[in-house]
């Protein structure tokens, strides 16, 4: 009987008794709720038992008894309550089985109400510990979610009911645990900062943590990636550069892409490789250009109350740009809902959300909105530039150089085999593979294997989002355009 407690809980011995009455056992609360029932022999039990049970619940409730036995057709129910915390449903233990009855059952039942009820009770913490577990986690997740939509006010009101304060300025590691480990990690980052940081579990990969640390100068701050990466066999870590508060969805991003690179390093974590950010170099008329593409979405006004509005849609925008399809859990949507939401946000801004040349310039526009140490320029009757345009400033033509260096010499790599033309074909193909591998004349593992080895030459994150195919699409338009004719 305790070898039953320990091993499997109430639930089992729930089992054992079904057994040994050959009928219904369950625990059921005051009010003849049902709480567990199990029967080892379903043609030893009629499907009336539990009702059965319930009636008795209820009558031993209203009685104030310890005990209650009574006959019903062929059926015996046998009820005990049992003990526990004052603050806590006390449970009723109840048995139906056909008449006779085994002899001994009732002390049998007896015997093991005491079990039952410490199994119960440990239980019942335990639910409740998940249960405050789960309400931090979605609060943690929820300040994040603000922080990556640049709502800081919002962000810093909804963390004050939790610890610690949100630092600033802040470095974001992303960890990827081995399987079914990350609540033992979390656990482990949290004793390993010190309590200091912001450890939220992803919402959208199952094996990832976000933590969002304070920055500070090396070493004494900036260890907490090595450390965890050193600690926890198979982890990896992908640390972002320091940056202010306001930018942590950037420094998401940054981590993400890292964590591909230190998948392939022996030490298991890695820091972001400097690279400046598109955003940056787009200048004011940049911003005029991304507030003239997105202005259909941000003037949006729903038909109808329960509609989504263009803060809402803004957000699945940003959301599906960077993970795709798993933005129905970073949402908590149905994944109905998310393909409407972007049939309408096509239809707004008139572009075809599934070409790739339309969503790097989304992503962009969006970037570019998200950052408020652009210039803006003032009310003014010139002509709105295209993308296309501002792609061919020397700023921008400068940060694409920069960006597609690491692949080396474009004349010597551009080969049937080398890094431009693999990495031109997936985008020409909108990213996908399959197409792809077959346009190159190589399969899909072996397209997979080239982009896995260009995502380390690069130091950012091709094959999982947020990917960095929206950069390299912008960085390939504008050496293009630099360099004659713009392609189709």
């Amino acid at each position: 009987m305790h070898g039953l407690a320990r091993a499997g809980g109430s639930q089992e011995l729930l089992r054992w008794v079904s057994g040994r009455a050959g009928g219904w056992a369950g625990l059921l609360g005051g009010d003849g709720t049902i709480l567990h029932g199990v029967t080892r022999d379903p043609e030893a039990a009629s499907t009336g038992s539990a009702a059965l049970a319930a009636e008795g619940a209820r009558e031993l409730t209203e009685l104030g008894a310890r005990s209650l036995s009574f006959d019903r057709g062929p059926h015996t129910a046998l009820l005990f309550s049992l003990d526990g915390p004052q603050d806590t449903v006390r449970p009723v233990l109840a048995v139906v089985g056909r008449r006779p009855l085994p002899d001994g059952l009732a002390t049998l039942l007896a015997d093991i109400a005491l079990p039952l009820a410490m199994c119960w009770a440990a239980e019942t913490v335990e639910r409740k510990r998940r249960r405050v577990d789960l309400a931090e986690s979605r609060g943690r997740e929820a300040v994040l979610h603000l922080l990556m939509t640049g709502q800081l006010s919002l962000a810093h009101q909804v963390a004050g009911a939790l610890k610690p304060a949100l630092p600033d300025p802040v470095r974001v590691c992303v960890v990827e645990c081995p399987g079914g480990s990350r609540d033992e990690v979390a656990r482990i980052c949290t004793d390993l900062s010190g309590g200091r940081s912001w450890i939220v579990r992803c919402p959208v990969y199952a094996r990832h943590l976000i933590l969002v640390v304070p920055a500070g100068p090396e070493p004494a701050d900036g260890q907490l990636g090595p450390e965890v990466a050193a600690v926890v066999d198979d982890c990896v870590v992908g640390i972002s550069e320091d940056v202010p508060l306001s930018d942590t969805a950037t420094a998401y991003r940054q981590a993400f892409h890292a964590l591909a690179v230190a998948r392939g390093l022996p030490g298991r974590h890695t820091r972001f490789g400097s690279a400046p950010e598109p955003a940056l170099v787009v200048g004011a008329e940049g911003a005029r250009w991304a507030d003239a593409l997105l202005a259909p979405l941000l003037g949006h006004l729903p038909r109808r109350s329960q509609d989504p509005g263009s803060q809402e849609l803004s957000a699945t925008l940003a959301s599906w740009l960077a993970f795709s399809s798993h933005a129905t859990g970073h949402l908590k949507i149905h994944r109905n809902t998310l393909a409407a939401r972007l049939r309408l946000i096509g239809e707004l801004l008139g572009l075809d959300l599934e070409r790739l040349a339309d969503q790097a310039a989304l992503d962009l526009a969006l970037a570019v909105r998200a950052t408020p140490a652009l210039p803006r320029p003032g009310r003014t009757s010139a002509p709105v530039l295209s993308l296309d345009e501002i792609l061919r400033t020397p700023a921008v033509r400068s940060w694409a150089t920069q960006q597609l260096r690491p692949l080396g010499d474009p004349g010597a790599a551009a080969g049937p085999a080398g890094p431009y033309t693999t990495l031109r074909t997936w985008l020409e193909h909108e990213g996908r593979l399959g197409p792809a591998a077959t346009a190159l004349g190589i399969s899909v593992p072996g397209l997979r294997k080239r982009l896995t080895r260009l995502e380390t030459v690069l130091q950012r994150s091709l094959l999982r989002s947020p990917s960095a195919r929206y950069d390299l699409w912008l960085a390939f338009r504008a050496m293009d355009l630099a360099e004659g004719p713009a392609r189709g």
